[in-house]
């Protein structure tokens, strides 16, 4: 037994996934190690079609002389359709010492070929599929011979349920997802085996609206994508003699309406239990009253298969407590605004009417209030069926909400009979901060639930109104603190496709992705998108597929920038939405005062500096030296039209201050004064902020950055109008779309526009990741870790814990008497960490007890003018040292 293991491992960023089309898939570990400064130095992959590695050999690496752990292609033979491949892997250190084999994982593929689609699309009788009523879809099968293993490839225009002898086939929610369902359409892959026995069996569909027929956006308008549902169902079940049956949708298949009477992902559902079929998808039940299914024409899309993680029931909450509001109604407060359904289980006679609606709070006089919703229902009507106790929760619908209105139930049954089931994409929490102020950890649990609630397949901008869109903008803005809360590239890199099949062929990114024309195109910050998030990826999780993969796209975004200005290094003409949300807007504006031309400039170089960057990762030269270029005349320009010859920035405002120095636009002298003049707006504002969605992302990192720590600590920590804190005070559990969605005097904003869960202005996480706690990144993917807390004055401890795709990282920082700090520190194996210190007494830095010089895994040091900086291999540390009284 060595002291090293090979861990934790994924294949493209999942622990075994099933049903996956990539023929290249990267295989990733961690290594575990309790020995400081441990390295790997060489790998060996096995791959498999056995779990006992005996037979059936796919593809040995050899012994690779490298340290490499994660994202590394799969390189054997040409993968196989439907097939599981088990791997495993063993590693050596810089001693030559081998490790044993690591547990072995696998991933199966997927239909490799749509030539390998047997089924047919089958559709309702348009009587039926032209009703707001669902479809119920069935056939029967008899299977003879012992099952080794059977799976079931499914997907649908709209989205479905599948059963298989009346049992769903798993857990999964709102599948098939949203995709651009014209040119990307996803289908899932179910292992069903277990539910499948010899003899007759039955496989079930359900299938309701959706994104692709039903209502989107705010105009009131439904079916962007196509008119009627329909399903694509291939079951193959494999027998011990080696042969394989398989069964299709097609003509054969039985439809009928049911019980769902209507279901619509912005007003809810309408079930009536009376119509309940009981066993409609069970061989017991007699289907030769139901229509025939009618084959259905095969959209144009590409089918692919599950590309991110499903959505599922996450979490379950009771409700806290049952309302009686002022008006009389009775409401459920469950707590927490949250995204999902309620799932409750009632006894009451034939024919009671049930309704559940949604909203996120209660008015000013403490009153039920859906006026924020605009035209989405959120309501659940169920009938109920009578005669014993029953249940129900939704299947295509899912609510933003706090509170609950309940009508048709006795008071005595809510608290115990009710409960909240939280739904958003399965994604891996990676990361938690915590600090000595409980408003500042409330606001990090606001942020939290604020990108569950929007995480539901795709970022939303809310999960509540008559939207529910994928705003670009939005997205870029938080993608940063997302990777810090969650694991995201599945998650991203299916969107990130659909913003690459949506863009136009000019380049133009739509406000939405995927593209819904009412929100429109081509605006600065939104569109940037299609590069900002990209490389976000790429630093945090150092994949280099991901730049590979959409840098047509982002190319393309950058060229139609060039093409749009008076020439071709200012974006000065077209619809931009500006620093959306902008405090110093004008009266009746949603725009901050910061000239449209300026942030829209500013983008075109940050995107085309980020641009060149990855040509230069992707080792494209030619393009690298183009862009280069390009930003350089982008820079000059910029100067020269938003830059006094003094070198001040002519708007002076406070987004205008952070765009020019988180994009480093200044020359370097003109640098200090800016960020001086920016916290002296600040200052003179009150300690307040007035930003909008553009420049609030970037304050806090700018103030820090240019030595102005103790006053973004202040802003952090400013309770009144506008903050981060008010929203907390005022008794927010996520994040608000208006920093006073809730006004000081209980009056709400106006129900045009206020969401109270829209995650844009939680990007203040990454600061309270990068800066208060510290964690930080030296080269992609955590490879080295730069940990560099800031010491605010106003906080006595912080900790920070992030699961990188090497290991777990973790700081956590506690000051004690006097001007001493004990700082503990968790680096993975296989990673270095530089960890900067504040300038002190040398002397009075200690590991455990011992002199900085004499501790195991050290591997440098270096004093400079302002901090002491430590590097460190793998391992678990703790300092102590004494620093300088900080100065306000």
């Amino acid at each position: 037994m060595t002291y090293f293991t090979v861990s934790n491992l994924r294949v493209n960023y999942r622990k075994n996934p099933l049903g996956i089309d990539d023929y290249r898939p990267r295989l990733s570990w961690e290594m575990i190690s309790e020995r400081r400064g441990f390295v790997q130095t060489a790998y060996q992959i096995e791959v498999a079609k056995a779990p006992d590695f005996r037979t059936d050999m796919v593809w040995d690496s050899g012994k690779m002389e490298s340290g490499r752990t994660v994202h590394i292609a799969y390189a054997g033979p040409e993968l196989k359709s439907r097939m599981r491949y088990y791997f495993r892997v063993r590693a050596w250190d810089d001693q030559g010492i081998v490790s044993g084999w690591s547990e072995p994982s696998y991933w199966e593929t997927a239909l490799l070929s749509a030539e390998e689609w047997q089924a047919s699309w089958i559709t309702a009788p348009l009587y039926l599929e032209s009703t707001d009523q669902c479809d119920y879809l069935r056939s029967d099968f008899k299977i003879t011979g012992q099952i080794v293993s059977a799976r079931v490839y499914a997907t649908s225009l709209g989205l479905y349920r599948l059963f298989v002898n009346g049992v769903p086939a798993d857990d999964t929610l709102f599948n098939p997802g949203w995709t651009s369902y014209t040119k990307r359409l996803q289908y899932q892959t179910y292992d069903v085996t277990a539910l499948i026995s010899q003899g007759a069996n039955t496989i079930g569909c359900m299938l309701g609206n959706g994104w692709y027929k039903g209502y989107l956006a705010w105009e009131g308008d439904k079916e962007f994508f196509g008119t009627e549902r329909a399903a694509l169902i291939q079951l193959h079940v494999t027998l011990d003699d080696g042969s394989e049956i398989v069964i299709v949708s097609d003509g054969s298949w039985r439809t009928s309406s049911g019980p769902l009477l209507m279901s619509e992902l912005y007003h809810g559902e309408h079930y009536d239990a009376r119509l309940e079929m009981d066993g409609w998808a069970s061989p017991v039940f007699a289907a030769e009253h139901w229509e025939r299914a009618i084959v259905h024409d095969a959209p144009a899309s590409e089918l692919i298969a599950q590309e991110n993680e499903p959505a599922k029931v996450i979490e379950i909450l009771k409700p806290k407590t049952v309302i009686t509001t002022p008006q009389g109604d009775t409401v459920l407060d469950m707590g927490q605004n949250m995204v999902g359904w309620m799932r409750f289980t009632v006894s009451a006679e034939a024919g009671t009417v049930i309704t559940l609606q949604h909203a996120e709070v209660l008015d000013h006089d403490g009153n039920f209030y859906m006026g924020n919703l605009r035209s989405a229902k959120q309501t659940v009507t169920y009938i109920c069926r009578g005669g014993e106790t029953e249940s129900y929760e939704p299947y295509f619908s899912f609510q933003g909400f706090r509170y609950v209105k309940v009508t048709g139930v006795s008071t005595n049954q809510l608290l115990e009979q009710f409960v909240g089931c939280v739904i958003h994409t399965d994604l891996e929490q990676t990361g938690s901060f915590r600090c000595s102020d409980e408003l500042v950890n409330q606001l990090q649990q606001n942020i939290l639930w604020g990108q569950r609630g929007n995480f539901l397949d795709i970022p939303t901008d809310c999960p509540q109104r008559d939207e529910r869109l994928g705003w670009t903008g939005d997205a870029q803005v938080f993608i940063r603190t997302a990777a810090y809360n969650m694991n995201v590239v599945p998650f991203f890199e299916k969107w990130l496709k659909d913003l690459a099949a949506d863009q136009e062929s000019d380049g133009r990114v739509p406000h939405v992705i995927p593209d819904v024309p009412a929100a429109g195109y081509g605006s600065s910050a939104w569109g940037d998108a299609a590069v900002i998030c990209p490389w976000t990826l790429y630093e945090c999780y150092g994949d280099v597929r991901v730049l590979e993969n959409q840098y047509p796209s982002m190319r393309a975004w950058v060229e139609y920038m060039r093409a749009q200005g008076d020439d071709e290094y200012l974006w000065n003409t077209g619809f931009h939405f500006g620093d959306w949300l902008g405090l110093d807007a004008k009266e009746n504006s949603y725009t901050g005062a910061t000239p449209k031309d300026l942030i829209a400039t500013a983008f075109y170089a940050y995107s085309t500096e980020l641009l060149a960057r990855t040509a230069f990762v992707l080792e494209y030269a030619e393009d690298a030296k183009e862009y280069r270029k390009l930003h350089e005349g982008i820079l000059s320009a910029f100067r020269a039209e938003f830059v006094t010859p003094n070198g001040r920035v002519a708007s002076p405002t406070q987004t205008a201050y952070l765009l020019a120095l988180m994009f480093d636009l200044l020359e370097e002298k003109d640098r200090l004064r800016t960020a001086k003049m920016l916290a002296e707006h600040i200052e003179e504002n009150g300690t307040h902020l007035t930003t909008g969605f553009v420049g609030t992302p970037y304050l806090n990192h700018v103030l820090s950055r240019f030595g102005y720590t103790d006053l973004a600590y202040r802003l952090l920590l400013q309770k009144e109008y506008p903050s981060w804190l008010f929203s907390v005070v005022q008794g927010a559990t996520t994040i608000w779309e208006h920093w006073d969605g809730i006004k000081q005097d209980g009056s709400l904003w106006s129900d045009a526009m206020n969401s109270y869960n829209h995650y844009a202005y939680g990007a203040i996480g990454d600061w309270l990741y990068r800066v208060v706690g510290g964690i930080d990144l030296m080269e992609p993917g955590y490879k080295k870790i730069r940990i560099q807390p800031q010491f605010g004055e106003q906080l006595s401890w912080a900790e920070a814990f992030y699961k990188s795709v090497y290991g777990n990282i973790g700081v956590s920082w506690r000051k004690q008497e006097g001007n001493n700090v004990e700082l503990t520190l968790s680096i993975p194996a296989n990673t270095t960490a530089e960890v900067i210190i504040p300038t002190c007494d040398y002397e009075s830095i200690s590991e455990n007890g011992m002199q900085l010089k004499d501790i195991s895994g050290l591997v440098g040091f270096e004093k400079t003018a302002q901090d002491h900086r430590i590097q460190l291999g793998s391992g678990h540390y703790y300092f102590t040292f004494a620093m300088p009284a900080i100065r306000s």
